[in-house]
C-alpha cells in the first residue's frame, strides 16, 4: 500500500485543481454548455455510485472480517458506511445554502452574473464559494486517496470523476469574482486555492491516522470513503445535472460511467 503513496497524492492533487480547468474554461468559451456539464456529472455520479456499492463495501467488508470477526465486520463494515453518510451531511449542513456551491442555483446566476445587483454581492458569491468547496473537498480528497492508496486500478477512475464534478465548482468560483474584479488572475487565483483543500485533506487524514493503521481501521475507513460518495452522488452531483440539462441526459451519463467503471474493472481480474 505505501508504494502507491506517490500515485494516490499525483491523483488527489490532480482531482482537486481540476477547479482550476472550470475556471479557464469559463474564460475561454463564450458559454458554457448545461447539457455537457448535465452528462458529465451524471458520469461522475455513475463512477461513484457503482464503485461504492460493487468494489469498495466488498473489499471494506473484507478487512474488517480480518480485523474482528465475520459477524462483527458486517455490521462495522455498514455502520461506517452510514457514518460517512452522517459526516459528509453535516459538513453540508453547516456550509449556508447560499454560499454552498452543491446546493442547486438557478443556471442563470452563473452564465450570466452581471444579473446579481453589485460588485460586493458578486464578490461575496466568489469567496463563499471558494471557501464552501474548500470545506467539501476535504472529505473528497480523503475518499480519492485512500481509495488510490489501496487500489489505483479503483482510485483512479474515482479521481478523473471527481475531477470531472469539480470543474463546474470552478466555474462558480471564478465568474463572480472575475465580474466583480474585471481579473482573471484573481479569480482563477481563488479558484485554484479551493481545489488546494483536496489534496491537503487528504494528508491530513492520512497522518493521523497512519499510527492506527491495520485490517479494521482500513476497512472502517474504506466504508466510510463509500458513504461520503455516495452521498455526493445522490445529493449533489445527480440534482445539479437534472439542473443543468435533461433528465435523460442525466440518467444516461449515469449509466454510461456505471458501464465505463465495471469495464475497466474487468481489466484487472
Amino acid at each position: 500500500m505505501e508504494s502507491n503513496f506517490l500515485i494516490a497524492i499525483l491523483m488527489t492533487l490532480l482531482a482537486g485543481l481540476s477547479t482550476g480547468i472550470g475556471s479557464v474554461l469559463a474564460f475561454v468559451t463564450k458559454r458554457t454548455s448545461p447539457k455537457f456539464l448535465s452528462g458529465s456529472l451524471g458520469f461522475s455520479a455513475g463512477v461513484m455510485i457503482y464503485v461504492s456499492f460493487m468494489e469498495i463495501i466488498p473489499k471494506a467488508r473484507e478487512s474488517m472480517i480480518e480485523g474482528s470477526s465475520h459477524v462483527a465486520g458486517h455490521w462495522l463494515t455498514v455502520g461506517a458506511f452510514f457514518a460517512g453518510i452522517i459526516f459528509i451531511g453535516l459538513i453540508d449542513k453547516v456550509v449556508p445554502e447560499y454560499e454552498n456551491p452543491h446546493e442547486v442555483k438557478d443556471i442563470e446566476a452563473i452564465e450570466h452574473p452581471d444579473m446579481l445587483e453589485n460588485k460586493d454581492e458578486l464578490m461575496r458569491m466568489g469567496i463563499f464559494s471558494a471557501l464552501a468547496i474548500a470545506i467539501h473537498n476535504f472529505p473528497e480528497g480523503f475518499a480519492t486517496f485512500t481509495s488510490t492508496l489501496q487500489d489505483p486500478s479503483l482510485g483512479i477512475p474515482i479521481a478523473i470523476a471527481i475531477g470531472i464534478h469539480n470543474i463546474p465548482e470552478g466555474i462558480a468560483v471564478s465568474v463572480p469574482i472575475f465580474f466583480a474584479t474585471g481579473s482573471r488572475k484573481k479569480a482563477f487565483f481563488y479558484s485554484f486555492l479551493s481545489g488546494i483543500s483536496e489534496p491537503l485533506g487528504a494528508l491530513i487524514g492520512f497522518l493521523l491516522l497512519r499510527p492506527f493503521m491495520g485490517p479494521k481501521v482500513f476497512g472502517l475507513m474504506f466504508a466510510a470513503v463509500a458513504g461520503i460518495m455516495v452521498f455526493i452522488s445522490f445529493d449533489e452531483l445527480l440534482p445539479t445535472a437534472e439542473e443543468y440539462g435533461e433528465h435523460h441526459i442525466a440518467i444516461t451519463g449515469l449509466i454510461s460511467g456505471m458501464v465505463v467503471m465495471a469495464t475497466s474493472l474487468l481489466f484487472f481480474v
